[in-house]
């Protein structure tokens, strides 16, 4: 999986060749210009997020268990005493020899924010669909330390809609990101919230898919800021230079990442 999930489209990238070059009181005036842009769009990021938060609930009424290194855990467990749960839903199938490279660029970020989100009362983990076995494998090779659960013989990989049966794949088309996909493969990304209450119930409140996994991308919001931005190439698969963090040759000064295949043909 890397495919429509990053990128910019329809926007045109600013060339860092012959790039125009300006006074520093010229340069500052466009700043300020830009500056109101910026201000409009956290202001709209703003507006967002409230009308997220005020979206209505859907109680959990499924027995959902999964795989943890300290034994079998229902959804309601996985909180660890906190009120809302983020779960990333990691591309990793059964018979996949490792984790997809898109979702473990997005796992990379997830150590240095668990400690953080646990004091706004958030526990984040990662799902995947592999047995807990192949988990526990790859995370060693990564040295992640998240928590990151099997839900390898449950429905809810399927229910929140980024894993598809193989008859639905067949098909050359999935109900994927709220609404009809032509990328029919096994798996694909999202990021799921839930909220449990004082008696114990459980909620789904949001999941995004799509670039909206983005949100756990925060290498792109600081590649967004130089200027070369992403320096990616104009393709479907916009993430096909990424890389496992252990599987990047050394940097070449002055040059970008080579393309790579995409991982979706691995859980197809």
């Amino acid at each position: 999986m890397r495919t429509h999930i990053s990128g910019i489209t329809g926007i045109s990238e600013a060339s860092t060749e012959n790039h125009r070059v300006v006074s520093r009181d010229e340069w500052v005036a466009e700043r300020k210009t830009l500056l109101g842009r910026e201000k409009e769009l956290t202001r709209l990021k703003d507006q967002i997020a409230s009308e997220r938060r005020a979206l209505p609930w859907v109680r959990i009424d499924k027995n959902y268990v999964f795989d943890a290194p300290e034994g079998r855990r229902t959804l309601a467990e996985l909180f660890e005493g906190r009120r809302q749960l983020l779960v990333q839903h990691f591309m990793f199938a059964p018979g996949s020899e490792q984790g997809c490279p898109s979702c473990s660029f997005m796992a990379d970020h997830s150590d240095g924010m668990t400690v953080h989100l646990a004091h706004r009362d958030v526990t984040l983990l990662a799902v995947s669909r592999t047995p807990l076995a192949e988990i526990e494998r790859f995370r060693r090779r990564m040295g992640w330390q998240f928590k990151w659960v099997s839900s390898h013989g449950s429905d809810f990989n399927y229910d929140f809609g980024v894993s598809f049966a193989p008859e639905e794949v067949a098909k050359g088309e999935l109900y994927y990101n709220y609404g009809r996909w032509p990328l029919a493969y096994e798996e694909w990304p999202g990021v799921s919230v839930f909220y449990k209450d004082e008696a114990g119930d459980v909620f789904h409140t949001y999941s995004t898919y799509g670039r909206g996994v983005e949100v756990m991308m925060g290498t792109y919001n600081m590649l967004d800021l130089t200027p070369k931005g992403r320096d990616e190439r104009d393709v479907d698969d916009k993430m096909e230079w990424v890389r496992h963090h252990d599987r990047y040759e050394p940097a070449s000064v002055g040059e970008a990442a080579p393309a790579a295949g995409s991982c979706c043909k691995a859980h197809a």
